[in-house]
């Protein structure tokens, strides 16, 4: 169609909220469906945080707000990067916006020129690229691999920086793979940015808290100091809090930067909702107790639905270390023949030919750039995920 912008087509729908709606249609036609696409936890909000939208809602806090976000917000967040993090923020390096994805888009369009490259190592999340392309950026992608954990190597990063590149976007622990860098994982990669000091860091860290056994969560300002004044440390209340609808995401870096998101988003949305705002605000201030208890189970979940895919023959799970999503391989079952008669040649064939056998919705792995690979939320009831893993297990088996 003439009249629609020429950048639309350089973006492609969102895979996960795709397999997502497709799991509601067919539910809604009377089948049985077991939908592990969404990136969603299935806890509740604390009732700490509700509490203290409502007691928002009564004080009358229902105005705009300043469009950077309220003061008690943005002095909460400066003090959960200097608690949790160990990075000095004032609350002037900080922004809160209308989720995650507000924050990211922001601050591309606030730095993106033509020409100018994006390294992203995959897979992915399946929104970094496409924004970088409504930006006009140019899209560079640093392979990694399952046998070292879906990880960028210091090797892999120096490969891909050019005299162009103004971004690394770095996601830890990872939607999809759930890896999650180490101390030492992120000093080689802040070795290699520390010779290229054209390229800036955008750290992804909304998993933050969803890592597993002794693994110790950090992030690359802090592990680097040296790079804190070229890194946007984003985060947000999202997974670790179940507020996905509370939609507020955060992010803390050089006043310059802060500044030009402001300006964007003040022409965009402006402040976002009050109400999630000070509910946020009891979220980072208030106890944080349940997130210990949230993570127990997501373990828990995890451990079981790694257990069962590496007894579904042909699949290959990693165990990764955080976040509530895992990445397996499906290569050992390419040119296999489904029970429909069709012949498997992509990750995408695997992902529909499961869901039209046996009633599984996972996500195909090349929507995050690197397959033959699917991408299974653990989000979800235990029952449901053995339920889920039977079936894939038979699925498999059903291959010829």
């Amino acid at each position: 169609m003439a009249f629609l912008a020429d950048a639309l087509s350089r973006v492609k729908p969102s895979a996960t909220i795709a397999v997502t709606q497709k799991a509601r249609e067919l539910k809604a036609k009377g089948r049985d469906v077991i939908s592990l696409g969404a990136g969603e936890p299935d806890f509740d909000t604390p009732d700490n945080v509700k509490n203290a939208a409502i007691d928002a809602i009564r004080r009358g806090e229902t105005k705009y707000t300043p469009v950077s976000g309220i003061v008690p917000l943005r002095e909460a967040i400066a003090a959960k990067f200097k608690r949790e993090n160990n990075l000095d923020y004032k609350m002037e390096q900080t922004i809160v916006a209308t989720g995650g994805k507000q924050v990211l888009f922001n601050a591309l369009m606030a730095t993106l020129n033509p020409g100018d490259e994006v390294v992203i190592p995959t897979p992915y999340w399946v929104s970094y690229p496409e924004m970088v392309a409504i930006c006009g950026g140019t899209n560079v992608f640093a392979p990694t691999t399952i046998a070292n954990g879906f990880k960028l190597t210091a090797e892999a990063l120096e490969k891909a920086i050019t005299p162009k590149t103004k971004w690394l976007i770095l996601n830890s622990p990872s939607n999809p793979s759930g890896a999650a860098y180490t101390r030492d994982e992120l000093r080689a990669i802040a070795d290699v940015l520390l010779k290229h000091p054209q390229v800036w860091t955008l750290t992804d860290d909304m998993y933050e808290h969803l890592t597993y056994g002794d693994f110790q969560f950090r992030t690359i300002a802090e592990v680097e100091p040296a790079l804190y004044e070229r890194t946007l440390t984003m985060n947000g209340v999202s997974k670790a809090y179940a507020m996905t609808g509370w939609r507020i995401g955060y992010a803390a870096g050089p006043i310059q930067l802060i500044k030009a998101m402001d300006m964007i988003q003040g022409q965009q949305t402006s402040g976002a909702c009050s109400i999630a705002q000070w509910a946020s605000v009891e979220a980072l201030n208030g106890p944080q107790d349940f997130i210990r208890k949230n993570k127990a189970i997501f373990q828990g979940r995890r451990d079981l639905v790694v257990s069962m895919l590496n007894q579904a023959r042909g699949i290959d799970c990693p165990t990764p270390e955080g976040a509530f999503y895992v990445y397996p391989s499906c290569q050992d079952v390419m040119g296999k023949t489904a029970p429909s008669g069709k012949v498997l040649k992509t990750d995408e064939d695997f992902v529909s030919e499961l869901l039209e056998a046996e009633g599984v919705a996972v996500v195909h792995g090349s929507a995050f750039g690197l397959g033959p690979n699917f991408r299974i939320s653990y989000a979800a009831s235990e029952q449901s995920l053995e339920e889920a893993c039977i079936r894939i297990q038979r699925f498999t088996n059903s291959l010829k």
